[in-house]
């Protein structure tokens, strides 16, 4: 375990301030705290129609916050509706609520809502309008994070990767190519989420200006453009933005809040956000309640103790507050991004959103939450109310593995292979009606005429399995870059399984996030060329579709790897939520009924996947591994999570 490199990489993070994206929460003792949202607007079915008069909304005119020209406090928590099942959004959101947090901040992410340019998503997990709706009808006010950048150790802060199929891009810039998918995306996004706003009725309290862009700031004309964005298209609530310190000399917008991040308090901090805005109110957008995780690293933790004496000092000093995360929830799929800022190479973020948040990826209480709910009770009037019950968890009888099937005959089952003289990124390939590939593994095969010394010449993003006729030779990735390649006889295929393992979320590389293989690979010192390409991006239609092929072979017979993996979970009643543990297996990807639940490494911390009980049904369930290297016969469900071991935030 790398304890050493834990320790710098925390330090580091602290150097380069925020990596985490918040938003705001909290009353003062003297707000009209519960009253507005608690009797205000019932959006079930007509968001512009409320059953008070509003007449102002939030406001930002003197050293602290007003809403109906009453002092108010922001006693805010994160949760993403993107990394919760829908299922539970109420669960999560009704203890937000009895925690005596007054507003919900959540991002939008780009990359779900638009997968393809123009095919728009706001459906099932991805109704928006439907999460706001819940927060009204219980009372909790919002502030909307739109983007179009998020950062959220989400893959490419929430950006969709055909953005990158222009070889031109410059992202969060006015590029035209770039401004004008912004546009597209928020002509159809703000006129949801409008008729939500306060002064529709709706709980959207404040609306957030981009995401840190005092930390990438690479053109001046763009934060106007984005205020530009959301003004032009009916935003009429409170403006903000969000930066750590260092962002906020290059972050703000006039017209525009300016909120700060961090996780412990400097008294520095806050004085300069005070110079900057004088009789301004102060506002921790986000408050760091934990930390993200990376693969082969530790499990962060932030001691409760020392989170909830922070707490205390903000809210001493009258500023508001906002709990990034009040409850992580989840990467789901392929969703995962990673972190990239004074290390050698980009490292990914594992499956789990945990985040040591007061709220647990399951949704469980923690020392944090009552420690929380303690403090936030006495800056309200009335008491709180009672803490909603725990969802009940199992731990199923262990999975016996049935039958495996090898990757290379599930290749027809993919779209058609593409030919190309030169290897090609996967955003640029011809698929997804020419939207590229976005997330998964693309494998990449050529013929060879002798053994000898592959170079990866470091263009494989991020990792590559490789092969010679279907058979294991070793890994290539950012820190091996060359391989012996054994001597054979005649032609033989070469094939490079590149995964893509996650796009960096945070910081100045976002423009070199293209995926697979990004430029030549040598054997010998002689370019390699004439490749057949295959998508491998495991969209559910795919998945589904292994199960009517005739190739599936008993686990009786040896599998070669890599290779899908099936079995049965049996439920005998109402499904519970568990978590499936993978001792024995060593690297992949696991899919429940069709869903994708995200990745496995053994290297750890992270030694079990979240299984929501809503996305299991009574009765057998489809469980499908997919393993890169090594199998155990059996999949191991059990009812508490393993994060591996732990090391506090420094």
């Amino acid at each position: 375990m790398r304890v050493k490199f834990v320790l710098k990489y925390n330090l580091l993070a602290r150097l380069f301030g925020s990596l985490m994206k918040v938003s705001f929460g909290g009353l003062s003792k003297t707000s009209l705290a519960w009253k507005n949202p608690g009797t205000g607007p019932d959006l079930r079915d007509h968001p512009q129609r409320a059953r008070m008069k509003r007449v102002e909304g939030l406001r930002a005119n003197s050293s602290q916050f007003s809403l109906e020209k009453q002092p108010f406090r922001i006693l805010g928590g994160s949760v993403h509706y993107f990394r919760v099942p829908r299922t539970y959004w109420e669960d999560r959101l009704l203890k937000m609520k009895a925690c005596g947090i007054n507003t919900l901040t959540t991002y939008v992410p780009w990359n779900l809502h638009e997968p393809e340019r123009g095919v728009f998503d706001f459906e099932d997990d991805l109704d928006l309008e439907a999460y706001l709706r819940i927060a009204a009808s219980l009372g909790l006010w919002v502030i909307l994070r739109p983007g179009p950048y998020i950062c959220a150790e989400w893959d490419f802060g929430g950006l969709p990767s055909w953005l990158l199929r222009d070889q031109n891009m410059k992202l969060r810039t006015t590029y035209s190519g770039f401004t004008d998918a912004v546009n597209s995306f928020f002509d159809e996004l703000i006129k949801k989420v409008t008729p939500y706003q306060y002064s529709q009725g709706g709980p959207i309290i404040a609306v957030q200006v981009e995401n840190e862009y005092g930390s990438y700031a690479k053109d001046d004309k763009y934060m106007p453009f984005i205020k530009e964005a959301l003004l032009s298209r009916g935003i009429t609530e409170l403006l903000l933005t969000s930066d750590n310190k260092d962002g906020l000399k290059l972050g703000g917008v006039k017209g525009a809040l300016e909120t700060i991040n961090f996780q412990r308090l400097d008294i520095n901090e806050v004085k300069y956000l005070n110079e900057i805005q004088p009789q301004k109110p102060k506002m921790v957008m986000e408050f760091w309640s934990g930390w993200f995780d990376l693969w082969g690293g530790l499990h962060h933790v932030f001691p409760a103790e020392d989170m909830i004496s922070v707490v205390k000092e903000v809210l001493k000093l009258n500023m508001s507050i906002n709990m990034y995360m009040f409850h992580g929830g989840t990467n789901f799929g392929f969703m995962n991004g990673a972190f990239a800022v004074g290390l050698p190479a980009p490292e990914p973020m594992v499956t789990s959103y945990d985040y040591d948040a007061p709220l647990s990826e399951a949704g469980d209480y923690t020392t944090k939450y009552h420690l929380l709910r303690n403090l936030f009770s006495s800056y309200h009037n009335q008491p709180l109310p009672e803490l909603p019950p725990t969802q009940e968890r199992r731990a199923y009888q262990s999975v016996v593995v049935q039958q495996h099937l090898s990757l290379w005959d599930s290749l027809h089952s993919t779209e058609k292979p593409f030919k190309s003289e030169r290897p090609i990124n996967m955003e640029n390939l011809p698929v997804n009606n020419n939207n590229g590939q976005s997330y998964g593994y693309t494998l990449y095969e050529t013929v060879i005429t002798s053994g000898g010394t592959l170079n990866s010449k470091n263009n494989i993003r991020d990792r590559a399995l490789v092969f010679v006729d279907k058979q294991y030779v070793g890994v290539l990735d950012y820190k091996v870059q060359e391989l012996v390649i054994p001597d054979g006889k005649g032609s033989r295929t070469l094939g490079l399984l590149v995964e893509n393992c996650g796009r960096v979320n945070y910081g100045t590389t976002l423009d070199e996030q293209r995926k697979g293989l990004v430029g030549d690979v040598e054997l010998n010192s002689n370019v390699l060329r004439g490749f057949i390409i295959h998508s491998l991006d495991m969209k559910p239609g795919f998945v589904n579709s292994l199960q009517t092929t005739g190739s599936w072979v008993p686990m009786q017979q040896q599998p070669s790897f890599p290779a899908f993996f099936q079995g049965k979970l049996y439920v005998n009643s109402s499904p519970k939520d568990t978590f499936i543990k993978l001792s024995g297996w060593t690297k992949g990807v696991v899919f429940i009924n069709g869903r994708n639940l995200g990745r496995y490494w053994s290297i750890g911390p992270q030694q079990t996947l979240y299984v929501p009980g809503p996305w299991l049904h009574k009765g057998d369930n489809q469980v499908v591994v997919f393993e890169e290297q090594e199998a155990d016969g059996k999949l191991q469900f059990i009812s508490s999570p393993d994060y591996g071991m732990t090391v506090d935030v420094q």
